[in-house]
């Protein structure tokens, strides 16, 4: 895993989602360690110091599937604001975990049902931190 960016108030919002979903036991254990290990590993910086082509939670991200060449467009929004007809897709989801903190063009390896695959992020079509709206 490469190193990634993380907001400053995002990793401390998904830390406390993480915590709160662990209490409630409406996350995945795997899936939540993932995240946090991601967290944990990741260059922590203000929204102000955010480059504009790093992934960010409110991030509308256009990816495409390496081997197939499919793509998809989407919003990372907290699960409470989750919703698949809306195209916003939650940090606990393997997808958006996945992408969380890296940047446009890089290629991530992600488990899916058939496998392993490589998705690859083609455009960041909105970023709160690239428009100035650092505390979304």
């Amino acid at each position: 895993m490469g190193n990634i960016i993380v907001n400053s108030l995002d990793y401390q919002r998904i830390q406390r989602q993480i915590k709160e979903a662990m209490i409630q036991k409406t996350i995945d254990v795997a899936e939540a360690e993932k995240l946090i290990n991601e967290l944990n590993s990741a260059t922590i910086l203000t929204p102000h110091e955010i480059p504009g082509d790093v992934v960010t939670m409110n991030s509308v991200v256009k990816i495409s599937f390496v081997d197939s060449g499919k793509q998809l467009e989407f919003k990372i929004v907290y699960p409470n604001e989750a919703n698949f007809k809306e195209k916003r897709v939650s940090i606990f989801s393997p997808v958006a975990t996945a992408l969380i903190g890296f940047r446009v063009g890089d290629l991530i390896e992600w488990m899916v049902p058939g496998g392993l695959t490589k998705i690859r992020i083609d455009e960041i079509l909105y970023q709160p931190e690239a428009a100035g709206d650092y505390t979304l």
